[in-house]
Parts: structure tokens; sequence; C-alpha cells
């Protein structure tokens, strides 16, 4: 049997915010950058993390003076063009707490539950499942255990994020009533009332 993990305080988690996609169907535009409000999605995230999670850090390959300038600390793939799985990689190596806690960049909407949700679920780690599906980048991971699949399955060719979450026997947790949306295309974009790119 698992041994559910502690009640995590925010020194026991790191947020890691997945932002290495191109935005192909935004022109190129970098999505961690969008705004809504005035405010830049990254930015947006962080703060409202701000009261779960100790630090910060973003999975990217561009722009990591951008980040800086701003207090967010940017970690680059260690294997190029493997997909999610080379930032999931990045942030695994370069976090220093027990936990790490990943969304993707571009989730438009986040539940207030989320993260005492996927940690109620067990010491192996688990990951959301929204009233759109499966989202295999929003999970709370053990970090030991990530640095060594992840590693593992990129040396090996098999980049599936959910062929790991099994092999890691992480659970999915149902948040229903949930959908974090993503921003994809420019009709994303309006419908979420964020400007254009």
């Amino acid at each position: 049997m698992n041994a559910r993990p502690p009640a995590l305080g925010q020194e026991a988690v790191t947020l890691g915010m997945l932002a290495g996609g191109r935005g192909l169907r935004l022109g190129g535009a970098d999505k961690a950058w969008l705004r809504r409000d005035g405010v830049a999605q990254v930015q947006r995230l962080a703060a409202r993390f701000a009261p779960e999670t100790g630090a910060v850090l973003v999975s990217a390959n561009r722009a990591a003076e951008r980040y800086a300038a701003v207090g967010l600390t940017m970690v680059a793939d260690r294997t190029p063009d493997v997909g999610p799985l080379g930032g999931l990689d990045a942030l695994a190596q370069a976090c220093g707490s027990d936990w790490l806690l990943t969304v993707p960049v571009d989730v438009v909407s986040v539940n207030d539950c989320l993260l005492p949700s996927l940690a109620a679920a067990g010491g192996t780690g688990a990951y959301a499942v929204d009233d759109d599906g499966v989202q295999p980048l929003v999970a709370l991971w053990r970090v030991e255990a990530l640095r060594r699949a992840a590693a593992a399955a990129i040396a090996s060719g098999d980049l599936a994020v959910q062929v790991l979450q099994r092999r890691l026997g992480m659970a999915a947790v149902r948040l229903a009533g949930v959908r974090f949306g993503n921003l994809n295309t420019p009709e994303d974009l309006a419908a979420a009332g964020f400007d254009p790119a």
C-alpha cells in the first residue's frame, strides 16, 4: 500500500509550468506571454499557485532573460525535440523539493481543489481528469521517481507521458465540473478574454 504524501506545505511543492511549445497554431506566439487584463499568463499562474507552492520553475526554450526580468527561473530542455517529456525531465532535474506540480502554461481555469485533490490520491503521485478527459500534464509528481523515469524514457525513445505515468503507478483524479481549457487558436484567446497573439 502506498503511503500518502504529507500535508503539502509551500516548501514541499515546486510549481513547474510547461511553456516549451512553439505556438504554431498561434503564428509562433509564446503562450507564456499571452496577456489578459494586462497580465501575462505565466505571471498569472505563478500568482495563482503562490499560496500553495514554494519555488516556481518554467520549462521553456526561449526568452530566458524575459523570465528573469519578472523573477521567474527558466529551465531549458536537456534533450531537444522530445515534446512535453523534455520539459518534465528539465523540471525534475532542476526541482529542489520532494513534489512537483506541473501545469501547461496555457491552462485557462484552475480549480482551487486541484493540489489538495492530487495530493490526496497517494504517495506515487496523480494526474487530473477534467470534463474534457485525461490531462496528463496537470499532475503532481514525486520528484525522485520522475527524475529517473523521465531520463530513462527519453533514452529509450518512449516519449508518451501517459505511459510514463502508468509505469510510475500514478493515480487518475477525476475533477467533476472542471475544464482547464487551453490556448491553441485565436478563437481560444477570444473566448477566454485574452488579447490577440
